[in-house]
C-alpha cells in the first residue's frame, strides 16, 4: 500500500465520485435502465456540492492519480433519545473498490479512517446494510448484526424508483 494515498475527498474529486458510485450501483443492481442510470448522473454532481465534507464524507484511495476506492458516510441528526443521546448518527454506503485493486486491505484501511472520524464527530453510532461480500470485513472492525424489535419498511413515493 505504499504507492497509495488514502485521504478525504474534496471538491476536486467529484468526477471520480461519480464514476465510483455509478459503478457500485452497478455492481450491486447488475441492470439500470439508461434513463435512470443518466437521471442518477445528472443528480450527483449537485449533491456533491451540497453535501461534501458537510454532512456526506468520502473516504478515498487513490494510486497514481486514479482513485480506486472508497466509502462514503453521511451523518444525520435526529431528535435524542436512548440509542442516540447525542442526536449524531452515521450511515456507511457506497464502499468500493475497484476489481484490479480488490483483496489487498484498501477497504478496510478507508473504514478505519472513517471509523476514526466518526469518533471524532461525536456519533453515537454507525450503521451499514452489509452485502455478503463485505459481511466479515464489517464484523472484523467490530460491527455487530443488528437486531430490533422493529421491521424495515419503506414505502415509494417517487415512481421513477422502480428498481
Amino acid at each position: 500500500m505504499a504507492d497509495i494515498i488514502f485521504e478525504k475527498a474534496e471538491m476536486s474529486d467529484i468526477a471520480s465520485l461519480i464514476g465510483l458510485r455509478t459503478a457500485y450501483l452497478l455492481e450491486d443492481y447488475v441492470t439500470i435502465p439508461q434513463e435512470q442510470l443518466d437521471k442518477i448522473s445528472e443528480k450527483l454532481p449537485e449533491y456533491f456540492r451540497r453535501h461534501l465534507n458537510k454532512d456526506c464524507f468520502v473516504y478515498t484511495a487513490k494510486s497514481e492519480n486514479e482513485t480506486v476506492s472508497c466509502c462514503f458516510l453521511t451523518v444525520s441528526e435526529k431528535p435524542s433519545n436512548p440509542s442516540f443521546i447525542n442526536g449524531f448518527v452515521g450511515t456507511v454506503m457506497n464502499v468500493y473498490t475497484k476489481p484490479d485493486h480488490r483483496r489487498k486491505g484498501l477497504a478496510g484501511k478507508l473504514l478505519k479512517m472513517l471509523l476514526d472520524d466518526a469518533e471524532k464527530m461525536g456519533l453515537d453510532f454507525v450503521e451499514l446494510k452489509a452485502t455478503d461480500s463485505g459481511y466479515s470485513l464489517y464484523k472484523s472492525l467490530g460491527f455487530k448484526d443488528s437486531v430490533s424489535k422493529y421491521h424495515n419498511m419503506r414505502i415509494a413515493i417517487n415512481s421513477d424508483n422502480t428498481l
